[in-house]
């Protein structure tokens, strides 16, 4: 008994000291998490159940799609929030990370100065730009197409500036041994540039796709019809009734988040290399 009880490890005193806080940080895991969960488990229930506050799984689920399908044009409004976002990513990728490329690999005291002011549009809160756009938006015969949803958003100051900070650990050797061989500019982006900064493109790719897929405001202002609505718009035109149907209600925001968890999940590990500037 003395000597196993010699062979089991003690725990040392700095270990005590963050016990306190690996609660703490189990507490506040848990807390965070619960709303995730309280969704999965509305969604199997009654609308009585959940405004009661029932937080165990039902077997009401089938119910609520039945429900759903009937009432909403669901699978319409997920294919044009696919649509739309997918569109808006692959633009805003391509625009946005030859803006950054450009700016940090070629920068002169001019194309700083206007880096300069493209980042003073940051401050720029969304609202006060609303109605300009949609004048502009408007004039040009747009309204109800995705070209009205994705254009505001196909050069943002934020992405160009991911891109460019990113750019600065790109090596500038690799691009004058490219030239030297003989690659061309648009060559030395594509085939050297766009493979070594993937998981920039990765955390890029999963910020613009979130934020066109639960995007709101803008497709309210400019899309109008059942044919052209995306998820935000349905859910909520979900809430907007006298008498709600929350079990249906959180069946609908559980399909509306299910593709950007799936998203981030699948590439969660590039989106935190992209976000620390990796490079490989």
């Amino acid at each position: 008994m003395t000597n196993t009880a010699k062979r089991q490890p003690k725990i040392s005193h700095i270990q005590r000291k963050l016990i306190p806080s690996y609660i703490f940080l189990t507490i506040m895991s848990l807390i965070s998490v619960f709303p995730l969960y309280w969704m999965f488990t509305a969604a199997t229930n009654t609308s009585l159940e959940v405004a009661q506050g029932k937080i165990w799984f039902g077997n009401y689920i089938a119910e609520n799609y039945k429900n759903l399908t009937a009432q909403q044009d669901l699978w319409q409004a997920m294919g044009n929030s696919f649509f739309y976002a997918a569109v808006q990513t692959i633009a805003t990728l391509f625009i946005c990370s030859l803006a950054g490329y450009g700016f940090e690999l070629y920068h002169d005291k001019g194309k700083d100065r206007l880096f300069s002011i493209l980042l003073l549009a940051m401050m720029v809160p969304g609202v006060a730009t609303l109605i300009p756009l949609f004048t502009m938006i408007s004039k040009m015969k747009l309204l109800n197409t995705v070209w009205a949803f994705i254009i505001p958003g196909l050069a943002t100051p934020f992405m160009i500036m991911m891109f460019r900070q990113n750019s600065r650990n790109f090596p500038i050797d690799t691009m004058e041994a490219s030239r030297i061989d003989g690659l061309s500019e648009i060559g030395i982006f594509f085939r050297m540039y766009f493979p070594m900064m993937k998981s920039t493109y990765a955390a890029a790719a999963v910020i613009t796709f979130m934020n066109s897929w639960n995007a709101y405001m803008w497709p309210r202002t400019v899309m109008k019809g059942n044919s052209v609505q995306t998820m935000p718009m349905l859910i909520a035109n979900m809430s907007n009734g006298y008498a709600v149907d929350y079990g249906m209600l959180m069946l609908g925001v559980l399909f509306c988040s299910l593709p950007t968890i799936i998203v981030f999940f699948v590439l969660q590990k590039q989106f935190a290399e992209g976000i620390t500037g990796s490079v490989k």
